[in-house]
């Protein structure tokens, strides 16, 4: 009777522990919202502006746009084209080949006209090999990077050696930027001095077309993985890091697309080579050391789409790049202790930390096991069905305001899909996400925790690419 007893109080203790938990996670994502719906109410008032014609000061400074490569031939040639049309005063573009197997450094060759140019530059940060350095004989300013493989941060650090620009902008191979995208993304620097660092909004492009290196009309993938993606990239941009860009908390810069003053990357010691997500671990640390010299500066997230890149389709590539997320994730957050423990730590250390730290770095543990625990408990006669109901009201249900509201957010601002078909088909995804995938998605993160704590070997990846949506008029994208 006393084992029964007790067995009674712990399933009553972890039942309402399990409550409790999904109340805060998705209440916390539901503040979230709600401010980053105030700061998308001011940002409308400024659309107007920006949308009128834009005339340069000769204020803007100049950006070199750093793109590594690895293994990325179906998609370079379309990315660099849309990088060259860009609507900016004065900008370059490196790439760095780092170690490509297959045929990127040849299409980079045979679409640009490079030809070797031995420069001097200072490397201010340690870097593998440099093999050569290439200029294009078509465009000036275009330079490309052939270097021994040491992962993406090894490249973008090459890239910001060789760079001459004081910001430096890190945009992904398989990316494709729209023409005011720079324009855009670098008005945080011009507004306030203080800015170190700004974020852009990235889209899946899966079901897009592409044309001369441009997006031309907006769609929706046919493929499910990717249909899953475009709600989670509404979700995570629209509220998640807008809501924390507002506080001057956000942890995140995408690694897709994002903006950096060089000389406070330089002195942080530029990205580390030896984590998956070099990104946020940047920011993470950019946060903590000038916080500790309490030196005044921001981080912001600009929620303009301009940015598209390609999402995983098929489920092995998407699995081993979600256990890479989470990986990165809670190497960043370990390597950056100091943030939350410091005397000035301010929002980024005192809330925002805490709130990765429990919600997506320990997140999968407790919400996995949360839904075994209250499945067994309900199977088991433990708990009573109207204690169920309640778990996967606030489980499923909550999680489905939260993708909703992402979707309409979206509407509310920049209404990209406007077709009805498009926001049918969405709002569908919007529900559906929360009956396995968000459920897959958190066994994953949690296969990236382990392999975290077991120390297992990683590295940058291959990303399985199509290319199929970069057609050029209609021909095969090069190197397919």
């Amino acid at each position: 009777m006393n084992e029964l007893h007790w067995g009674r109080l712990l399933t009553d203790f972890i039942t309402w522990f399990v409550f409790c938990y999904f109340i805060a996670l998705n209440g916390g994502y539901l503040l979230l919202n709600a401010i980053a719906l105030r700061a998308l109410r001011i940002k409308g008032q400024e659309l107007f502006i920006a949308d009128l014609p834009r005339a340069y000061s000769g204020l803007e400074p100049p950006v070199s746009i750093l793109v590594p490569a690895y293994n990325e031939e179906a998609t370079i040639a379309a990315s660099i084209r849309s990088m060259l049309q860009l609507t900016y005063a004065e900008f370059e573009i490196i790439v760095v080949n780092d170690g490509s197997k297959d045929g990127t450094l040849d299409v980079l060759k045979r679409e640009f006209a490079l030809l070797p140019f031995p420069e001097a530059y200072r490397r201010q940060i340690p870097t593998a090999e440099v093999r050569g350095i290439f200029r294009s004989t078509r465009y000036p300013n275009v330079r490309v990077i052939d270097k021994v493989n040491g992962g993406k941060a090894d490249s973008l650090n090459a890239a910001i050696n060789v760079s001459r620009y004081p910001l430096v902008c890190g945009v992904d191979a398989d990316s494709i930027l729209q023409r005011d995208s720079l324009a855009k993304v670098t008005e945080p620097f011009l507004r306030d001095p203080t800015v170190v660092a700004a974020g852009g909004t990235v889209r899946v492009a899966n079901g897009c077309t592409v044309s001369g290196g441009f997006l031309t009309s907006v769609g929706l993938p046919k493929n499910i993985w990717a249909l899953f993606q475009v709600v989670e990239y509404l979700r995570a941009f629209l509220f998640g890091r807008l809501g924390w860009s507002s506080m001057n908390g956000m942890l995140i810069i995408s690694g897709a697309f994002g903006v950096f003053r060089k000389d406070a990357v330089v002195l942080a010691g530029g990205y580390r080579r030896d984590t998956i997500g070099e990104d946020m671990e940047l920011v993470v640390r950019m946060h903590r050391l000038l916080r500790e010299k309490r030196q005044p500066y921001r981080i912001e997230f600009v929620p303009d789409p301009v940015c598209w890149t390609e999402a995983p389709e098929d489920y092995r590539t998407l699995k081993n790049q979600r256990i890479r997320w989470q990986r990165g994730l809670a190497e960043s957050l370990n390597a950056n202790w100091g943030l939350p423990f410091s005397r000035n730590g301010g929002v980024p250390g005192w809330v925002a930390f805490p709130f990765m730290l429990l919600f997506e770095w320990l997140g999968p543990l407790v919400e996995l096991g949360g839904y075994v625990f209250m499945t067994w408990a309900f199977f088991t006669g433990m708990i009573s069905w109207e204690a169920f109901g309640a778990f996967l009201f606030v489980a499923i249900g909550m999680g489905i305001l939260l993708s909703a509201s992402g979707l309409l957010l979206e509407e509310m601002s920049f209404h990209i899909y406007p077709r009805g078909k498009q926001l049918l088909m969405l709002g569908l995804v919007v529900i559906l996400e929360n009956f396995g995938y968000r459920q897959l998605n958190t066994v994953w993160r949690l296969t990236g925790l382990w392999r975290w704590a077991m120390q297992k070997e990683s590295s940058w990846g291959t990303m399985k690419r199509k290319g199929s949506w970069q057609s050029q008029d209609g021909q095969t994208p090069a190197g397919k």
